[in-house]
């Protein structure tokens, strides 16, 4: 009796969250509140984590791909293992999802093809990486960046893929470890 409960109740907030459109990730940023976005990796950890009221949350690239293919994150879940996820986490939740978007999966013209894919699927933000690819997961050794103009080119790829100005690019950069903070700080910058 108590689960067909919970299941109705579930299934009402579903309903009322599909009526009332997200907020977007944007105008949450624009209060200048500290937002925190928790790493949610399935259906549950999404759920779980609006649930305890979280106003944003972060499809987490290591946690999908971890609870999807039980492997880690290094480069073997393809574009459109990601994007699915997109879609079922995005659809389960009623707050902003940003998303890891890895590399973009290949060259410029797969950033693009994976910004559009994000925001289609529902994501409110992609996180974009410099790394090589493949790439290797962010918290193993050894990674190795494109180079600086490549990077920059990437993100401005991503922005110009996008349809709308409320879809946000977060760009991330591995260059420190190899590179130095110096490097690192240039390429935030230009990526800004």
């Amino acid at each position: 009796f108590n689960i067909r409960i919970a299941l109705a109740t579930r299934s009402q907030r579903a309903r009322k969250a599909m009526a009332t459109p997200k907020p977007s990730l944007k105008s949450l940023l624009r209060k200048g509140d500290l937002l925190v976005a928790p790493g949610v990796f399935d259906g549950i950890s999404t759920r779980l984590a609006e649930q305890v009221g979280f106003q944003a949350l972060y499809m987490t690239g290591f946690g999908t791909v971890g609870s999807h293919l039980g492997v880690p994150d290094a480069g073997l879940a393809s574009y459109r293992d990601m994007v699915e996820r997109v879609r079922t986490l995005s659809a389960l939740t009623s707050v902003p999802l940003i998303c890891d978007g890895d590399t973009g999966f290949g060259g410029l013209l797969n950033v693009d093809h994976t910004v559009k894919g994000y925001e289609a699927a529902g994501a409110a933000a992609i996180q974009l990486e410099d790394q090589e690819f493949p790439k290797k997961c962010g918290h193993t050794p050894n990674r190795k960046v494109i180079p600086f103009e490549q990077a920059v080119a990437k993100i401005r790829v991503a922005a110009e893929a996008r349809s709308s100005p409320d879809f946000l690019i977060i760009a991330r950069t591995d260059a420190r470890t190899a590179l130095g903070l110096d490097e690192a700080l240039r390429r935030a910058r230009a990526f800004a």
